[in-house]
């Protein structure tokens, strides 16, 4: 029997500010684990840590399932909770709310399932959320870096 409680643990990484990024991903589902991580050639920290959300709800096959994602970033974490987003959406990213392509693509995603978000201290004693920094940094530092389209054409060089 399928399992339709899903825990997702995200963190997202980023060498300067912008500059060479990653996120990692850790998916859990009963006993089952998966691990996904990317790097990007040029992009930001919040970047990095919507895109570990994103990467973690487009790997999911099914529709309609109970997800508590964690995360230490409180830009990613308030944005939904305090209902951030949808103020963003609303009035069309306006006054120069960044990311609007990622927000909007999470969004898209978010409508297909029951997503409830807690935050968890960074560094910290969390085993998994250090793993998912650990598979960020290595991400960023690595050397098949995909380009942030989103953020290339909004900041070109």
């Amino acid at each position: 029997m399928p399992h339709s409680t899903i825990t997702i643990y995200t963190d997202g990484s980023s060498r300067g500010n912008p500059g060479p990024g990653g996120y990692g991903t850790i998916l859990l589902a009963g006993q089952h684990r998966k691990e996904l991580s990317q790097g990007y050639r040029r992009t930001t920290n919040n970047r990095m840590e919507l895109m570990a959300v994103i990467a973690g709800l487009e790997a999911l096959k099914k529709k309609g399932l109970n997800i508590t994602v964690y995360s230490d970033s409180q830009y990613v974490v308030k944005a939904v909770t305090e209902k951030w987003l949808n103020k963003w959406i609303a009035t069309n990213f306006k006054g120069g709310k960044k990311n609007s392509d990622l927000w909007l693509r999470y969004h898209e995603l978010s409508q297909d399932h029951h997503i409830k978000f807690k935050w968890v201290k960074g560094h910290a004693d969390n085993p998994l959320n250090n793993r998912c920094d650990e598979l960020a940094t290595a991400a960023a530092d690595g050397h098949h870096l995909l380009k942030d389209a989103g953020y290339e054409a909004e900041n070109p060089v």
